[in-house]
C-alpha cells in the first residue's frame, strides 16, 4: 500500500482543519490522533474567533482567519454554534478609553470594522456590567462557537475527502516516519505536527511550553451577556509569564449557559484545579458583571495553552528534520488561527501563493521574548 502525500499528528482544531483543507487541495492523507477528534486544548478552549492586535503579525493573521471562519461556518453544522455576537473591549477608565480609541485606529487602518462606545451607549449595550466603566470599542465582526464540535465536523469532511484517520498516540519522529506507542510507524511524504503544547515531545528543541488556563461555565441563568466581554489588561495578563495571571473574559453561550475566564501560569502539565487562582479568576469577573455572583457555576476545568517566547504561532518546516511541518504555539489564539494556519501549511505544502507572508510564523524565526 502507498504511503500518504501528508501525515498529520493531532486532531485537535488545528490539524483538524489541515487535514480537511491539505485533502481539499487533493492530497492523499492520513490523521494520527491519540484520542479523538478535539479531545485535547482544543476540548477545554473558549470558542473566541477574534481579531487580536498584540503584533501587526498577530493582526494580520488573526484577520485572515477570522474572515476565512466566516466562509467556513457557513458550511459547517449547527453543532459549530456560531455566535455573531461581537467582543466588547472594556475600558475601566479614561486612560483606557484612550487605549481602546488607539486600538480603534488599528483597525479601521486595516479594513476591520469597529466602533468606541461611550459610557451610556456601553450601559445600554450591556446592561448586566457594573456601572462606571468609561466606555468600550466593540468588534462586531467577531464570533463564538464551540471548537470541539468543528473538530469533529472538519475530521468528518476530510475522510469523506478520502483521509484516514488513525487511533493512535505518537512517540517519536523520524525521518519520514512517525513512531507510535503500539511499535507501528507511518510512513508519509511529509509530517505535520499539530499536537498543540505537546509538540515539544515529539521535536525536541522546539520552543513551545504549556501555560495552565482555568474556565469556568455556570448553571444556565437569566442573567444575559450580548457580547464576548473581555478587558482591556487582558493582553498584559497574558504576556505575564512568571505566576499565575487573571484576566476578565466572560462569553455568552448558546445553552443559556455563560464561560468565564480566564486564567495563565507556568506549571508544567499539572492539571490540577487550582481554587486560589479560580478564586481570583472569579472575583475578577465579578467586579465587571456583579450579578455573577449569584449565578451557580455548573463545573470549572483546566487547560494547556501552546505558548511561545514572541506569542506568535510556529507554523512551517521544521529546520531539524527534513520534510517535517510545524502547526504549533498558537497559545490562546488556536481556535481563531486555525483556518490561516491551514492555509499557510497548504500553501507551503503544495507550492502555491502563501495568503499573507508565512515568516513572521516560521519555527526558524529570530525569536526574541514579548515584551510585558
Amino acid at each position: 500500500m502507498s504511503h500518504p502525500d501528508v501525515l498529520v499528528v493531532g486532531a485537535g482544531l488545528v490539524g483538524a482543519a489541515i487535514a480537511r483543507e491539505l485533502a481539499r487541495a487533493g492530497l492523499r492523507v492520513e490523521i494520527l490522533e491519540a484520542e479523538f477528534a478535539g479531545a485535547g486544548s482544543t476540548g477545554a478552549a473558549m470558542g473566541h474567533l477574534v481579531v487580536m492586535d498584540d503584533s501587526i503579525a498577530q493582526f494580520a493573521l488573526c484577520q485572515h482567519s477570522c474572515a476565512r471562519w466566516r466562509e467556513w461556518l457557513a458550511e459547517l453544522p449547527a453543532a459549530a454554534e456560531r455566535d455573531p455576537c461581537g467582543t466588547l473591549w472594556l475600558a475601566a477608565d479614561d486612560e483606557e478609553l484612550r487605549a481602546a480609541r488607539d486600538k480603534l485606529r488599528l483597525y479601521h487602518d486595516h479594513g476591520v470594522r469597529a466602533e468606541v462606545l461611550d459610557a451610556v451607549q456601553l450601559a445600554a449595550a450591556e446592561p448586566a456590567l457594573r456601572p462606571g466603566l468609561a466606555g468600550a470599542m466593540r468588534v462586531p465582526d467577531d464570533l463564538v462557537c464551540y471548537p470541539p464540535a468543528i473538530a469533529r465536523a472538519l475530521i468528518e469532511d476530510a475522510v469523506r475527502l478520502g483521509a484516514t484517520l488513525t487511533v493512535r498516540r505518537a512517540v517519536a519522529l523520524e525521518p519520514g516516519r512517525v513512531r507510535c506507542n503500539d511499535g507501528t510507524t507511518h510512513a508519509a511524504g511529509a509530517i505535520v505536527v499539530a499536537t498543540g503544547a505537546h509538540a515539544a515531545a515529539l521535536l525536541p528543541g522546539l520552543p513551545v511550553v504549556p501555560r495552565r488556563g482555568h474556565l469556568v461555565i455556570t448553571d444556565r441563568t437569566p442573567l444575559r451577556v450580548h457580547h464576548q466581554v473581555v478587558e482591556l489588561g487582558y493582553l498584559h495578563s497574558a504576556h505575564t509569564m512568571g505566576g499565575a495571571s487573571v484576566a476578565f473574559n466572560v462569553q455568552p453561550r448558546r445553552t443559556g449557559q455563560l464561560l468565564v475566564g480566564s486564567s495563565r501560569e507556568l506549571v508544567g502539565f499539572d492539571g490540577r484545579l487550582e481554587r486560589s487562582v479560580l478564586a481570583r479568576m472569579l472575583a475578577r469577573a465579578t467586579t465587571f458583571i456583579p450579578g455573577l455572583a449569584r449565578v451557580p457555576a455548573s463545573r470549572a476545568w483546566v487547560g494547556f495553552r501552546p505558548a511561545t517566547p514572541d506569542a506568535l504561532p510556529l507554523i512551517g518546516p521544521w529546520p531539524g528534520m527534513e520534510g517535517v511541518w510545524v502547526a504549533t504555539g498558537h497559545e490562546g489564539l488556536g481556535i481563531t488561527m486555525a483556518t490561516g494556519t491551514a492555509d499557510l501549511i497548504v500553501a507551503g505544502l503544495t507550492g502555491s501563493p502563501p495568503p499573507l507572508d508565512p515568516f513572521p510564523y516560521r519555527p526558524d524565526r529570530p525569536m526574541a521574548e514579548a515584551a510585558a
